[in-house]
């Protein structure tokens, strides 16, 4: 898996372009073609203490990025990317209308993030296989 994706690096670009999309279009992307009404955000899972909607799609994000970038030397710039990313975009709802800014999407996207940049400094620190 991680092979393929290092090859087909356009995996981890389009989704990083399709979360740009679904965050900073005005409404929801996604409700416009569930329900036919761009002001009805769907929610996945619940929330509970973050929003875990935003955990799972900076988790897909961040886990694609790095099986794509892991035996590249770029890790630390696509950390800091991502990392960036998940701030950014969750400040730009301040300005798009029919978007709100909330800390706690804010706190899912970083968790997001810092979850597998752990998960994969922790196999890379004890894992005794190749890449």
């Amino acid at each position: 898996m991680i092979r393929f994706l290092s090859k087909y690096k356009y995996i981890f670009y389009t989704n990083n372009v399709l979360v740009i999309i679904l965050y900073l279009f005005p409404g929801s992307l996604i409700g416009c073609f569930l329900y036919n009404d761009c002001k009805i955000q769907p929610k996945i899972i619940d929330d509970f203490i973050i929003s875990l909607d935003h955990f799972l799609i900076f988790f897909i994000t961040t886990s694609i990025g790095y099986m794509t970038f892991l035996t590249s030397k770029y890790t630390s710039i696509l950390t800091i990317y991502l990392i960036f990313l998940s701030i950014i975009l969750e400040l730009f709802h301040f300005l798009i209308p029919d978007r709100s800014f909330e800390v706690i999407d804010l706190f899912g996207n970083l968790l997001g993030v810092l979850v597998v940049l752990i998960i994969f400094l922790l196999f890379k620190k004890y894992a005794k296989f190749k890449y």
